[in-house]
């Protein structure tokens, strides 16, 4: 069995360097909730959970000690009921948009001094539940950080071991996955020959979306923060040009248009800022952009304007957000 309480999700060709997309969001706050979770199954026998808690909401980056780590007793079970031992945790991006409640956000904000809530896997170890029996494995999009989730199977989804590793329902076969998928697809529209840009491509949505670009017979382009990151999108997941947007600093416009000479036509955007003005500056005609996030902005108290939104109207653009849970219903055609 895996330790409990893993903090990061497997994709597919996505390195521990990687992480989960997050480190512009959380960096030495994840390094402390994973150094405090790792010493958990040591105390299973005790019955007791082991959570982290949100003390104080940050101001710019979060650092640890905004996290308490809580013991407390795992309540027993009503009718209807479950305990769920947690297996893999996610840490995404979104979540960085909780710890702040002045900001408007498509979630609600963490409480202070309640357990954070994320994705997870799990085994059902007890259940008072009728579709749930003991020794299903589950996933869904609540009930992380924790030992021990109680829950009456709202928004959870039996998952099948055997087909896939436990952690890759959070990754390729979970929200990271269908949100790469739909976003590219259902609204990047792309056609074969076409050229796509991708920010954050090293990432776990981002490293998908290259994939599923190249799939479909797109020249791909990808940023990403270092050289190591760069040669891993080109020599693992097969994109025709990787920037180094810390190497390329005030220079990076110019260095995406040496990496797209004929323009972009599918933008999946990711950072925001520079990124996406410089992005602006080389779409093609009728081009589209997919706003997934905008993570260079999460931490930043004063967001980067961009200049040149003009090009939306000048080009013919479309510019277009989407929350990936907005269309969960599309998940039997994401799953096939």
């Amino acid at each position: 069995m895996a330790d409990v309480a893993q903090i990061r999700a497997t994709r597919p060709r996505i390195p521990s360097h990687c992480g989960y997309s997050c480190r512009f969001a959380l960096t030495s706050a994840h390094h402390y909730i994973a150094q405090q979770i790792r010493f958990l199954p040591e105390r299973r026998h005790k019955m007791k959970n082991y959570e982290i808690r949100l003390n104080a909401y940050p101001d710019g980056l979060p650092t640890r000690e905004i996290f308490d780590h809580v013991e407390c007793d795992v309540p027993p079970l009503k009718d209807g009921e479950m305990r769920i031992r947690n297996i893999w945790m996610t840490v995404d991006p979104y979540m960085r948009g909780r710890m702040t409640p002045s900001r408007d956000s498509y979630v609600p904000p963490f409480g202070l001094d309640t357990v954070l809530d994320g994705g997870a896997v799990g085994i059902v170890e007890e259940s008072r539940n009728g579709p749930f029996a003991e020794g299903d494995y589950v996933s869904g999009m609540t009930g992380g950080w924790r030992t021990y989730h109680i829950s009456t199977g709202l928004g959870l989804t039996k998952i099948d071991p055997a087909l896939a590793p436990l952690q890759a329902y959070l990754g390729v076969l979970g929200m990271p996955g269908m949100t790469a998928w739909y976003g590219l697809l259902k609204i990047g529209a792309p056609k074969p020959g076409e050229t796509v840009f991708v920010s954050a491509a090293s990432g776990a949505v981002g490293a998908l979306v290259c994939q599923i670009a190249k799939l479909k017979g797109c020249r791909v382009i990808g940023s990403a923060g270092g050289a190591q990151k760069c040669a891993w999108l080109r020599d693992e997941i097969g994109v025709d040009a990787a920037i180094d947007y810390r190497a390329a600093g005030e220079g990076f416009m110019d260095a995406l248009g040496a990496a797209a000479p004929d323009g972009i036509d599918v933008y999946f955007e990711n950072v925001g800022g520079t990124h996406l003005e410089a992005a602006l500056e080389h779409m093609n005609i009728n081009g589209r952009i997919v706003g997934c996030g905008m993570i260079s902005q999460y931490n930043e108290p004063d967001a980067v304007g961009v200049r040149n939104l003009f090009y939306i109207v000048g080009k013919r653009l479309m510019m277009k957000g989407f929350i990936v849970s907005d269309h969960f219903a599309e998940f039997p055609a994401f799953a096939a």
